[in-house]
């Protein structure tokens, strides 16, 4: 039978919008940072199911037309989905071999008293960039640090904003992070064009940040000690062979970046290097991982595969550094992808039947310039980090509701991955009922109103982002023939 639709009105497409905010604001409540362990990809399949609901009931699709919605929408986020397995196998590997642990060890000599909110900034930069994770970051040296600070007579919140700013820079830049892959998941894009392309705004805004805890740093007499720091480091030399030759890994997978290697292989690449460098430098490790008798050959096969597809820890007698290197290989990815599957099966059914075109005609309908697009692309993700509590589905529905304006606007989807992490994951920290901002506060112990005003990095980001906009500084258009292609 011929299927009879009609085009969505704006009604329709908010029946499943408000039915998945309600269920994403009332699960926050009932399961907090439990929630990406399973219930918010409940919450999305079940506003898919509404969404499915209001196609074919009111609208007159066919089922058969939302699967093919929904397969062709998963299908688009296939390498996504495919780079996460690998950045998972990598931080597995580059945690064995030692080459995470030498960023952290290298990283924590910056730190100087004289200067401790800017190098606790960079400290925390650092450490997130290598591990890709503000959470870990946070959690880990960002408490040893707060001690320090505090000791040295800083006020907690200055020192949380210093370590939650630097986190965060982190977190975006990272390769190894999940919103720096799921941003450009949702846009449309590759990883490392997304990487080079954000550098453009979130360069400038750390620098302005660094700038102001220096500018603040000197007005304190900074005259204690630094044991916590020079114990992680200590901890870390003891357990690993810490030598420069390590950081050949890393190199290599910045030279493929450079020569524009896609990143499924460059990946690929740094994670098997990464095995064989731990084979090399870490026999200690490799034969604690193994945890059993045999040749080096064997137990070095076994960890190497350990640490690619699974969970492994390096237990020290330092309970801070045991928080930090451990990590879950392709196994501590899943809940990601879940997450990922379920917000493009409702994106799919909403993208199919037209609905996500009509929520984003209303918001942009008298948004004629690229600023002003990009200002609301921004409005629209911070609405999501306080309305939904979480700052994936903050970067995931405006994703999926903005990429093909901002194709039919010329503008490249790096455009728009770049404004979706300028602004939906460092603000989500900002927000006291967000996963994010709950966490930090709860680990710190410093309440998020009290560190948000600090948080330079994360307030000037959302901003800088709409300043290139209007000033047209670092967008790329694309040109005529690739629209026609498209």
């Amino acid at each position: 039978m011929q299927e009879k639709t009609r085009t969505p009105r704006i009604v329709d497409a908010l029946i499943p919008l408000v039915f998945l905010i309600f269920l994403l604001v009332l699960n926050i409540r009932v399961f907090g940072t439990d929630g990406l362990s399973g219930s918010n990809q409940i919450v999305l399949l079940l506003s898919a199911s509404v969404a499915g609901i209001v196609a074919i009931y009111r609208l007159g699709f066919h089922w058969e037309t939302l699967q093919d919605g929904i397969v062709k929408s998963i299908s688009s986020a296939m390498s996504s989905i495919l780079i996460l397995f690998l950045i998972g196998a990598l931080a597995g590997t580059w945690l064995l071999s030692g080459i995470v642990p030498a960023m952290i060890y290298y990283g924590l000599q910056v730190l100087s008293p004289g200067i401790f909110l800017f190098a606790a900034c960079v400290v925390s930069a650092v450490v997130s960039i290598s591990t890709g994770s503000s959470w870990t970051t946070v959690a880990t040296v960002g408490v040893a640090l707060l001690g320090i600070g505090k000791a040295l007579g800083f006020e907690e919140g200055i020192i949380a904003g210093a370590i939650i700013s630097g986190a965060y820079f982190g977190d975006k830049m990272s390769p190894l992070s999940d919103t720096t892959n799921l941003a450009p998941a949702m846009a449309g894009t590759d990883l490392f064009t997304h990487i080079r392309h954000m550098a453009k705004t979130t360069i400038p805004s750390i620098t302005i940040t660094l700038i102001l805890f220096i500018v603040i740093g000197i007005n304190y007499e900074a005259n204690g000690s630094v044991d916590d720091v020079k114990a992680i480091s200590e901890v870390i030399l003891e357990k690993f062979n810490v030598t420069g030759w390590l950081f050949i890994v890393p190199a290599v997978v910045i030279i493929l970046i450079i020569r524009k290697v896609p990143a499924i292989p460059a990946l690929l690449a740094g994670a098997l290097l990464g095995g064989v460098f731990a084979i090399i430098f870490q026999p200690d490790i490799i034969a604690t991982i193994a945890n059993e008798s045999g040749s080096y050959s064997y137990l070095s096969f076994k960890a190497v595969m350990m640490s690619l597809y699974g969970e492994i820890a390096i237990i020290t007698s330092n309970d801070v550094v045991n928080e930090l290197l451990v990590t879950r290989g392709m196994g501590g990815m899943l809940n990601t992808i879940w997450l990922i599957i379920c917000a493009m099966i409702f994106g799919g059914i909403m993208e199919v039947t037209g609905m996500l075109q009509v929520l984003a005609e209303a918001v942009i309908r008298k948004v004629h310039k690229v600023g002003s697009l990009i200002a609301s692309t921004a409005a629209t993700c911070v609405f999501f980090n306080i309305t939904t509590s979480d700052q994936y589905l903050a970067i995931l529905v405006p994703g999926r509701m903005y990429a093909d304006i901002y194709k039919k606007r010329g503008l490249k989807p790096e455009n728009l991955s770049r404004t979706l992490e300028d602004s939906a994951t460092v603000t989500s920290v900002l927000v006291p009922w967000n996963t994010c901002g709950a966490t930090q506060a709860g680990v710190l112990g410093v309440a998020t109103l009290v560190y948000a005003p600090y948080c330079f990095f994360n307030i000037i980001s959302p901003f800088m982002t709409i300043l290139y906009g209007y000033l047209n500084i670092g967008i790329n258009y694309y040109e005529e023939e690739d629209l026609e292609v498209a």
